[in-house]
């Protein structure tokens, strides 16, 4: 859940439009070194979590989490520009997506009282885990039946005292993610011991590829006062990468990078993070995470993008020493240009609209999308992500994507379009690409005579640069939010099944009737007809 504490002014949006062009440095570029070094404030190993799930339930609290924006103006483009740069009106423009469908079926509902659900799903050797705000579940990824839960996010660490370890403490903003490489899950959630006015960090790395088992456990501080908000993980060979908007009581500090030790937490030794603070002009930073088996060059930094300006968005490498702290370093931004775009339902950012209920949702346009997925295919490397954005016709929000390759390199845009639905509107992207090169975007969509629902778009390497084929349906809502509810998750997410590198698996939410406090969410798998 996002909570944003203060509305500051930011950089204003400059207007210089370019297309598939490479980056070039930034003015003020920032070579930070000289890390903040966070010490975890306790560490343990938990017996298996099967044992643990039915500990810490909690009635439900009805609880709304407020949506606080990007600081200064919203971003808006040039609409000449935009439109010239925009893909043509789906579904018309190509044929279906050329997938195969595979399972289908209902994930975490809303057992805890809190609204929206912080959707996000990760797939592993044999098994699936979804998490949502501060319920977990763990699915057999070959049939999609429930394994264990659902269960409170907090019950994995009981017994282990402190902010993490209190049920009763405030917990959000959860991410899992299977880290390929070494077949274990990682499972991240916010604790706050004072109604988020200060944020702990609860990290928890499965001891084997089993969701179900035990856990390697830690939590880190960021001092009383500091809420390290809207976290976001990704996975690399030398560390487990995150990003933070931190906030103090009344005010907006800016943004956090911070590299913690995975080598040590996938042993259960002692473990801290190496840190960045950057100024309140950045925002919402995604780090690189990794699908695939390999990076481009060993010893790769991880890359961090956030959405900048209307023209561009802010590339950064981290590389981090746990030898040497001094070695660690958080370079950049590299100025990466693309399309203008306006995000959707400025200024207040409600506007999308859904059947019969008089309530419009958030795009939440003002941020990159939840993965920023790395891969190395080939002779090349490529980072994808995805936001919403105004469309110059038709529907009120549709997806932008991009593939930026060379990023180590010289970071340029290789292709990036606008994808969006004849009728409906298409928001709450996440982007994937699998072993390949194909790539899926999996969305939230509805209209004024349409319930949300979820579908899918995707295209292979063959298909012209900058354009999805036509989108095809994972689930069609028979309900709208009502009851004054504008929220619609902080993000959903697509991720790739590390046993064939080829099947998507795609979570998102939905409403099954009309109401508030009774969402859904939907988890569905899919590949592209050549990957095997």
């Amino acid at each position: 859940m996002t909570r944003r504490l203060s509305n500051l002014s930011g950089l204003a949006a400059f207007l210089v439009w370019a297309c598939g062009v490479a980056a070039t440095p930034a003015l003020g570029q920032q070579n930070q070194a000289g890390p903040e070094i966070v010490n975890e404030t306790h560490h343990d190993t938990s017996i298996p979590v099967r044992f643990l799930a039915a500990e810490g339930i909690r009635p439900a609290n009805r609880i709304v989490a407020p949506l606080h924006r990007r600081p200064g103006p919203p971003l808006i483009g040039s609409a000449a520009e935009q439109s010239a740069a925009e893909q043509m009106i789906q579904p018309f423009a190509m044929s279906r997506v050329a997938t195969t469908n595979l399972l289908n079926f209902d994930g975490v509902s809303d057992r805890d009282g809190d609204a929206p659900p912080d959707t996000n799903a990760s797939v592993g050797a044999t098994q699936v885990v979804e998490v949502t705000n501060i319920s977990y579940e763990v699915f057999n990824k070959a049939t999609g039946a429930p394994i264990l839960g659902p269960a409170e996010v907090s019950s994995i660490w009981s017994g282990f005292g402190g902010t993490c370890g209190n049920g009763s403490n405030n917990f959000s903003d959860p991410v899992v993610i299977y880290d390929k490489a070494a077949n274990r899950w990682l499972v991240t959630i916010l604790g706050s011991p004072d109604g988020f006015f200060s944020g702990v960090e609860c990290v928890a790395v499965s001891s084997t590829s089993d969701a179900t088992g035990s856990y390697h456990r830690y939590s880190f501080g960021f001092g009383t006062g500091n809420l390290n908000d809207y976290p976001k993980f990704g996975v690399w060979p030398d560390a487990y990468y995150a990003s933070y908007n931190m906030f103090g009581p009344t005010t907006f500090i800016g943004a956090k990078v911070c590299a913690y030790n995975r080598a040590h937490m996938l042993a259960g030794l002692s473990a801290n993070a190496h840190c960045f603070q950057r100024s309140a002009n950045d925002f919402s930073f995604l780090p690189s995470d990794l699908d695939g088996t390999s990076l481009a060059a060993a010893g790769e930094p991880n890359f961090f993008v956030e959405l900048f300006t209307t023209t561009t968005l802010h590339l950064f490498k981290f590389h981090v020493d746990f030898v040497t702290p001094a070695n660690t370093k958080f370079s950049g931004p590299t100025t990466v240009t693309v399309n203008s775009f306006t995000e959707p339902c400025v200024p207040t950012g409600v506007c999308i609209p859904q059947s019969g209920t008089g309530t419009k949702l958030d795009s939440l346009g003002d941020r990159l999308m939840f993965r920023l997925a790395y891969r190395h295919v080939g002779t090349h490397e490529s980072l994808v992500a995805a936001h919403s954005v105004k469309p110059t016709t038709g529907p009120v929000s549709a997806v932008r994507w991009y593939e930026i390759r060379s990023p180590n390199a010289t970071p340029t845009v290789f292709q990036q379009g606008t994808f969006a639905l004849s009728s409906l509107a298409a928001w709450m992207p996440s982007i994937g690409m699998d072993k390949l090169g194909d790539i899926a975007v999996g969305f939230s969509k509805s209209s004024s005579t349409t319930h949300p629902g979820l579908g899918y778009t995707g295209r292979i390497p063959t298909d012209p640069a900058g354009m999805m084929e036509s989108a095809a349906n994972i689930f069609v809502g028979a309900g709208s939010q009502n009851g004054g509810l504008t929220r619609w998750g902080d993000y959903s997410s697509i991720s790739i099944d590390p046993t064939d590198d080829c099947t998507f698996w795609y979570t998102n939410e939905y409403i099954p009737t009309n109401g508030n406090f009774n969402w859904h969410t939907r988890l569905a798998s899919f590949k592209f007809t050549a990957c095997h």
